[in-house]
């Protein structure tokens, strides 16, 4: 008869409900980027948000510290099928960006430095789905995961959580960013494997 120490129950299995179709779990944070990282200082950095309109709300470096803060706990899941559970984030809500821009929008294209864009919903953005972020584990956010700052949607597929954000350009219609021009799905949903056009 095996000996078996009071209390082991083994390593715990995730909870398979926090795990979209066709994804595995990943211990690591893989970096995936098209094209060069950029490097951008927090002296230069700038966050605008855009109407419709053309009007133009910014927040330096100095001003993102100055506002309420947030520390989310959430899981992530990328398009390559890689997904992290209990990611530990700090930054602002995008509701503290947006409620006090006057639009008629719906929709929203997220924008970066080095040229990268995403499209949203705006609905997306509010009500404490999203945020904008500048740490991650307790520590600033590095070049190669977005630092100084990246946008955080965790609900959608992970590509959709722009690195590197610097704006948000308000939209009537919807149009597709870098990767939905290239035959990702405009949206994004994990738990519905909207991963590519048609999907």
């Amino acid at each position: 008869m095996g000996i078996v120490t009071p209390g082991f129950r083994g390593r715990a299995r995730p909870d398979p409900s926090r795990v979209p179709p066709g994804q595995y779990l990943t211990h690591d944070f893989p970096v995936l980027s098209a094209g060069p990282t950029p490097r951008v200082s927090t002296e230069r950095w700038e966050f605008t948000v855009t109407t419709e309109t053309g009007e133009k709300h910014s927040w330096s470096w100095a001003d993102l510290m100055r506002l309420p803060m947030e520390k989310p706990t959430v899981d992530i899941h990328c398009v390559t099928q890689w997904s992290k559970l209990d990611t530990h984030w700090k930054g602002v809500p995008m509701d503290a960006f947006l409620s006090e821009v006057d639009t008629a929008a719906d929709f929203a294209m997220v924008t970066s430095y080095g040229g990268y864009t995403t499209n949203l919903p705006l609905e997306d953005l509010l009500d404490g789905q999203a945020w904008l972020v500048h740490q991650y584990d307790g520590e600033p956010l590095t070049p190669d995961h977005g630092g100084p700052a990246r946008l955080l949607v965790p609900h959608l597929y992970f590509w959709k959580s722009a690195k590197w954000v610097n704006g948000i350009r308000l939209m009537l219609d919807d149009e597709p960013g870098f990767w939905e021009s290239n035959g990702y799905h405009d949206y994004g949903d994990p738990w519905r494997e909207q991963r590519y056009q048609g999907d």
